[in-house]
């Protein structure tokens, strides 16, 4: 006879050993080893794929933490107290969405409360906490519908209710990853493809949100007898009728669970009937996975500078249409006439006489469509006011998710690439109307990093992240130190090893769950060159920019040979006045600044975002002498620098050594503007007279990284 006490002391045990991991993971937040507290994320993640049945142990620990952060903030109201809410929500919906088991309503409910009282705390934690809570009550009223809509959006399965579409792309960068790397990583992100089957994941929709709604009703074992028996078209059909459940629950709300269940039971029965002939009642059925499957990663070297615009429209547009052909079609029959901009079929309609007509006075206004400026200005508003909201992402049917593998170099060439599609939906909107470009950043360098020396680290900007976002550090910059350290994958292995699964697991955690973007600020610069066909050259940066006086570097390497040797007041009259600087300061102030930098060889300029929003973004400009008695810092945000004597400069920006400039005279630096914001009135030939609520648009442009909690307020 099996004493009874024994499960309960076993379930209290695995309850104990569960709480000592969460309470780990948590704890390590303040420690230094990264890889470990990333391996503890994973490790927590895969012990719910293991064994689903202790996600609720996992869901109700992580309420009781935030129960108790809620009962600190109340009584310190500093944010110390509430800088771990966003890592333990994110691993409550994760934990969620991965779960295969039934959630009793009273812990969903208890969870639900929590979630609504967090909802005081400052932004982002309060966004991500609304996301959270949103996520709790869909489940509440179709359980099941979380894991379906994912599964259907990752794995592009049509269905004629849901149209959201996603991929991935994982871009590297050939100057960070040499030719062994890149197969390596490739081989374990081709893993994905290879565990990805449309059938078997439709068969594993219909188990997963069958067994979750009906929970103890639903006879698993004969159901996945009865899926592995069914014919495709039978599966097909039944996997639509659950789409369908879910989408009329989603759209009458929380009063339709009731219904919602009725129509699970109803399938259910349909589905084990129309097998009952093929069903062995004494066999067992085959083990459907009720984790989230891994979605498709398309794994690319970026090596052109249209490649990202080439790959978002192939995915978004439809196959056969050409941008380029469409929007010289579009500038032959705009005449920038009110009434004459309609859409290209209207226009195909209309008389030989008629088109003609467009076409002489087609130059008369712009020719694009103002209603197409005017949303991409709107995506920007709601940006600046919410962070994360652009414009109609509900209507959006398609997302991409682009994720960069690099340094700060390669941060530099994602700024200019999306300069270029905001440039180009600034003429035409093709992307944006159909599109949800997501962004994110994986930091990965083949130097050692060097702590003691900023300007020689290649990953400054993800500094810049971890500080923003400590969980970023744990998850994503752990994940990209691990990158260039991957053993080689045995090609004979046909299964996932437990490392390709480690980035594989992460990587869909970073993407599922960073939703928060850090705003990264970006610059122009104007240089003015010498000796040169063309008069300027007008460049990006987001990170860093580098001027040094070649004509001044053997004497630098002089005095790095010889330290010892002390610097003479003559010097300063060998070198003079060598630049001439003019700089507004970063102050409240913002005071013009004119002046002149002597013994100067070398200029770096920083960008330093904004660590809140309440902050203001800037540039630290250092001018390094070789007297370090000379050396000046400067905060500014607009600079002009030029050259005195007939010298120039040689500039490297981004630290990126495909993009260096030589024979420099001058250098303007300000905020870029952002392409999409800059409309002219309707009525306004020829002029730039703004509309009239333009002047309250933040129009300089960033760089939207994701992260999981973006910049504290």
């Amino acid at each position: 006879m099996v004493d009874p006490t024994a499960k309960e002391d076993l379930s209290s045990t695995w309850d104990s050993s569960l709480c000592d991991d969460v309470q780990a993971l948590f704890k390590e937040m303040k420690s230094e080893s990264c890889s470990r507290k990333g391996m503890l994320v994973w490790n927590l993640q895969r012990k719910v794929e293991v064994n689903p049945s202790c996600s609720l142990s996992i869901i109700s620990i992580l309420v009781q933490k935030l129960e108790k952060t809620l009962t600190t903030v109340s009584k310190l109201h500093e944010k110390k107290t509430y800088m771990s809410v966003n890592p333990v929500l994110h691993t409550l919906y994760y934990v969620v969405i991965q779960s295969g088991v039934t959630i009793p309503k009273g812990l969903y409910h208890k969870a639900y409360e929590c979630l609504g009282k967090l909802l005081i705390l400052p932004s982002p934690y309060s966004a991500v906490a609304l996301h959270t809570l949103r996520s709790i009550k869909m489940e509440m009223t179709a359980p099941g519908s979380l894991y379906l809509k994912r599964v259907i959006a990752e794995q592009n399965i049509k269905s004629e209710h849901f149209a959201a579409r996603e991929k991935v792309f994982v871009l590297a960068d050939p100057a960070v990853f040499s030719v062994s790397l890149e197969a390596t990583v490739r081989a374990y992100l081709e893993v994905s493809r290879r565990l990805t089957n449309t059938r078997t994941m439709e068969k594993s929709v219909l188990f997963r949100v069958l067994e979750t709604g009906l929970g103890t009703t639903c006879q698993s074992s004969r159901l996945a007898q009865a899926l592995e028996v069914l014919e495709d078209h039978d599966v097909r059909q039944y996997f639509q009728d659950v789409v369908e459940t879910v989408k009329q629950s989603l759209q009458h709300g929380p009063g339709s669970r009731a219904d919602y269940l009725k129509g699970l039971k109803q399938i259910h029965k349909n589905i084990l009937a129309a097998s009952e002939k093929d069903v062995l009642h004494d066999e067992q059925g085959p083990v459907y996975s009720t984790t989230v499957p891994l979605p498709e990663m398309n794994f690319l070297m970026w090596t052109d500078e249209e490649m990202l615009w080439n790959l978002l429209t192939d995915f978004a547009l439809p196959s056969g249409s050409n941008p380029i052909k469409d929007d010289k079609e579009r500038i032959s029959r705009d005449s920038g006439i009110v009434k004459d901009l309609k859409d290209s079929d209207e226009a195909e309609q209309l008389p030989y006489t008629a088109q003609k007509t467009l076409r002489e006075r087609r130059n008369a206004l712009k020719n694009s469509k103002s209603a197409e400026k005017l949303s991409l200005m709107e995506e920007k508003m709601k940006e600046d006011v919410t962070g994360n909201s652009p414009l109609l992402k509900e209507e959006r049917s398609h997302t991409a998710r682009i994720v960069v593998l690099g340094d700060d170099s390669t941060l530099g060439k994602l700024t200019k690439a999306y300069y270029i599609i905001r440039k180009k939906e600034a003429k035409r909107n093709m992307l944006t109307k159909k599109l949800d470009l997501q962004l994110y950043y994986i930091p990965v360098s083949d130097a050692e990093a060097s702590p003691s020396s900023p300007d020689e680290s290649r990953l400054s900007l993800a500094s810049c992240l971890e500080r923003v976002d400590p969980w970023y550090s744990v998850n994503v910059s752990s994940l990209g130190a691990a990158i260039p350290t991957l053993p080689e994958l045995p090609s004979v292995s046909r299964k996932p090893t437990e490392l390709s699964l480690y980035l594989l697991d992460t990587l869909c955690y970073y993407l599922r769950c960073g939703t928060q973007p850090v705003n990264l600020p970006v610059y122009s610069v104007k240089m003015t060159l010498s000796n040169s066909d063309l008069a300027s050259v007008e460049e990006l940066f987001v990170s860093h920019l580098e001027a040094d006086i070649p004509d001044f570097r053997h004497l630098k390497d002089q005095q790095q040979r010889e330290p010892s040797v002390r610097q003479k007041k003559s010097s300063v009259e060998l070198f003079g006045v060598v630049l001439s600087v003019n700089y507004t300061k970063a102050t409240l102030s913002k005071r013009d600044i004119k002046g002149e930098a002597s013994m100067t060889w070398r200029v770096v300029i920083t960008s330093k975002p904004a660590a809140s929003a309440s902050g203001e973004s800037y540039l630290a400009a250092r001018f390094d002498s070789l007297n370090p008695a000379y050396n000046t810092k400067i905060e500014t945000r607009n600079i002009s620098i030029r050259t005195m004597e007939q010298r120039t400069l040689c500039v490297c920006l981004d630290k990126d050594p495909r993009r260096i400039y030589t024979n420099v005279q001058k250098i303007e630096i300000s905020p870029c503007l952002d392409p999409g914001c800059t409309i002219r009135c309707r009525y306004s030939i020829g002029s730039e007279q703004e509309l009239p609520l333009s002047k309250y648009l933040d129009k300089v442009m960033s760089l939207p990284i994701n992260s999981f909690s973006g910049v504290s307020m």
